[in-house]
């Protein structure tokens, strides 16, 4: 099992650790990230990625190797501290960089046979709306099922993690990767999904955007093939 782990800040903080805790438990292959170190980059809107293609987005050669690590991994776990009720700006800031790859613009046909975990924590509360955030994303690149895991802890660092508080921890990743084990990760695609789909293979097949147009052309989507059919 491959996995991508996307953290949404620099520092090792309680988030990274419950991340990092599933992820090990998972015992796959973790590349791992930390933003904005490996990137930082805000979207500055030229629309270059939806009109000419992604790769002609100015901040491209930097995304790529997160994007490949993305694309190869079988399972994606994206972590976010609350930061006013969201995700951090640099989490934020790289997911805006993927708005080509909604199944609306240009989606990556493995992600519909992907499974995902988007973890927050807070010191008081906010993970309902800061996974939203992340989750937001993934269900709008095709991914099928995604897990959500958000602990308000009571504490600003994870030394000061109550037994209690890790005890609750240590059993919802148990059983986030108990699941993710289990999974036969055939792709079910999400009526959602289905829909939005749908919708857009008829709007690809009048050419409404010309770059989206010659993907779902090239890719077969504007005639009966579907990326989650085999």
């Amino acid at each position: 099992m491959k996995i991508a782990l996307i953290n949404g800040q620099n520092h090792k903080g309680s988030t990274y650790h419950v991340g990092r805790m599933l992820a090990d438990k998972l015992g796959g292959e973790v590349t791992e990230f930390f933003l904005p170190r490996d990137f930082g980059e805000f979207c500055c809107g030229c629309t270059n990625c939806f009109m000419k293609g992604e790769e002609k987005c100015p901040h491209y050669e930097k995304l790529d190797p997160i994007t490949k690590a993305v694309d190869e991994a079988d399972v994606l776990i994206l972590t976010s501290p609350v930061y006013v009720y969201h995700c951090t700006g640099s989490m934020k800031a790289w997911l805006d960089h993927y708005g080509w790859r909604w199944i609306v613009h240009r989606p990556e046909e493995k992600m519909f046979s992907k499974r995902a975990v988007v973890i927050s924590t807070a010191a008081g509360a906010g993970m309902k709306s800061t996974n939203k955030d992340m989750a937001d994303s993934l269900s709008f690149w095709g991914v099928p099922k995604i897990y959500k895991i958000g602990f308000g802890i009571h504490a600003t660092s994870w030394s000061k993690v109550s037994d209690k508080m890790l005890a609750k921890i240590r059993k919802k990743t148990d059983s986030i990767a108990a699941k993710l084990k289990s999974d036969s990760f055939e792709p079910k695609v999400s009526a959602k999904g289905r829909m939005y789909f749908t919708i857009f293979h008829f709007a690809n097949k009048k050419g409404w955007n010309p770059a989206d147009s010659a993907y779902w052309q090239a890719k077969g989507w504007t005639e009966n093939k579907r990326p989650w059919k085999k």
